[in-house]
């Protein structure tokens, strides 16, 4: 398949159409709809899969909302819970095993942008370094750098550098060449740029705890400077129908303004799996 070129410096920090932290009570986004996928923004802080509240605290329990209760939508790909941006969904069986496929011959692209900690020196580079569990952390989700680990690569670009009251950030742009779990934030944070507000990953090893037990301190909120992660899935490329298709997704508007210098106010997790539906 052809190698797709760089897309331009800083593509997407524009303010996206939705507010400043999109509404649980909206389902998504949608960025495209057929009769054989259902392509979506997903907005930071919603997980992926259904969880023990209502059908409105997951992802895939509001695209069955969304398509109707006689549908069986199958989720081809994720995302993690505080990751915004594309999501491809199959919305029958015969276009979710294709879907499948184009994943798992390479064919797929995606492309995230990330807010992170510190000045990035070089303009671009490669990191290579391999992922495993984190055996020595409390935390069962948590992995790391590992000489044992699968194979890892991300590639990524330097953007912007810029500087705020509580220090110095930039924006960089990331391409996957393989898909392991929290691949992107393990390798920022083994570079030594950190996501912003990144609880897993970041300075604090008691946030992430803190968060899931909803005792989250205001030191902490401090520290992590947003209510989630700054990482967006802004572009997906993939092969459909005998042609390439590109989905793109803005960045949501507390992003942005985090890049432009603004204030972004913290709030609660409006997508609560212990907060009911409408």
């Amino acid at each position: 398949m052809t190698r797709r070129r760089p897309s331009p410096p800083d593509p997407s920090l524009a303010t996206a159409r939705i507010p400043l932290h999109a509404p649980a009570l909206q389902l998504f986004p949608v960025i495209h709809e057929d009769d054989e996928l259902l392509v979506l923004h997903k907005p930071a802080g919603l997980v992926c899969h259904p969880t023990k509240g209502d059908a409105y605290s997951s992802l895939i329990g509001r695209v069955r909302l969304h398509l109707g209760t006689a549908s069986e939508p199958q989720m081809v790909h994720r995302l993690d819970r505080e990751t915004s941006g594309v999501m491809v969904f199959g919305k029958t069986p015969a276009a979710a095993l294709e879907l499948r496929q184009a994943w798992e011959l390479g064919l797929v692209t995606k492309e995230y942008l990330a807010l992170v900690h510190g000045a990035v020196s070089d303009s671009h580079g490669v990191c290579e370094a391999p992922l495993g569990k984190d055996e020595g952390s409390d935390i069962a989700v948590r992995d790391r750098v590992r000489p044992d680990g699968a194979s890892a690569r991300t590639r990524w670009w330097r953007q912007r550098v810029f500087e705020r009251p509580e220090g110095t950030f930039t924006v960089v742009r990331l391409r996957l060449d393989t898909g392991r779990k929290h691949q992107i934030r393990i390798h920022l944070a083994h570079l030594g740029h950190p996501l912003v507000g990144d609880k897993l990953y970041g300075p604090d090893p008691d946030a992430y705890l803190g968060f899931v037990q909803r005792r989250l301190t205001a030191e902490q909120r401090t520290q992590l400077l947003l209510p989630c992660q700054a990482l967006h899935a802004g572009h997906l490329w993939l092969p459909w129908r005998g042609e390439e298709r590109e989905f793109t997704s803005k960045p949501e508007p507390w992003f942005t303004a985090f890049a432009h210098g603004e204030t972004v106010p913290w709030i609660d997790d409006p997508f609560d799996p212990l907060r009911p539906g409408p």
